[in-house]
């Protein structure tokens, strides 16, 4: 008996699909088909680490010269701090902080601890669109769907 729910268990473990989670593209415009358009077959997006994640285009410009960064909200936060504090959906400039780096050997342009290098920095957010990101319901296999109608079978002839 111990064994046959073990077994149960590790099946439901192993078939049910991932849920809730919501996909990402993750690259930046240094990357081949990651600038302006990109091209989804190269990167097809990968799932954000926290649940309530939300997606980001982060757009620098210098010039003529422009950075695009996508990525996750959870996975740039420790090192950006010029995220606006409005998170909703759609496109904002970055917040500015004036003491960044204030305590630090600032005679090193090129390490930019000011983050000024660029002109303009604009913060675009989305989580209602699709791969811009899309979160996936919770599905259940086919696999787990048909054991589940066997299990029940056995279990209300009292074959277990």
């Amino acid at each position: 008996m111990n064994k046959r729910m073990f077994l149960v268990a590790v099946l439901l473990t192993v078939l049910i699909n991932k849920g809730d989670s919501l996909y990402c593209y993750r690259c930046n415009s240094n990357q081949p088909g990651c600038g302006t358009p990109l091209n989804w077959l190269w990167y097809w997006g990968e799932t954000c680490p926290e649940y309530d994640d939300k997606c980001i285009k982060i757009i620098e410009r210098k010039g003529a010269e422009t950075m695009i960064t996508r990525d996750c909200l959870s996975s740039v936060r420790s090192f950006r701090k010029d995220i606006p504090a409005d998170r909703y959906e759609g496109c904002r400039p970055a917040a500015k902080d004036v003491q960044l780096g204030h305590y630090v050997n600032n005679s090193i342009w090129q390490l930019d601890i000011h983050r000024d290098y660029y002109d303009e920095v604009t913060w675009c957010f989305c989580y209602f669109d699709h791969r811009c990101n899309n979160a996936d319901s919770i599905t259940v296999s086919t696999v787990l769907l048909l054991l589940g109608i066997i299990i029940q079978q056995f279990a209300t002839q009292n074959v277990f």
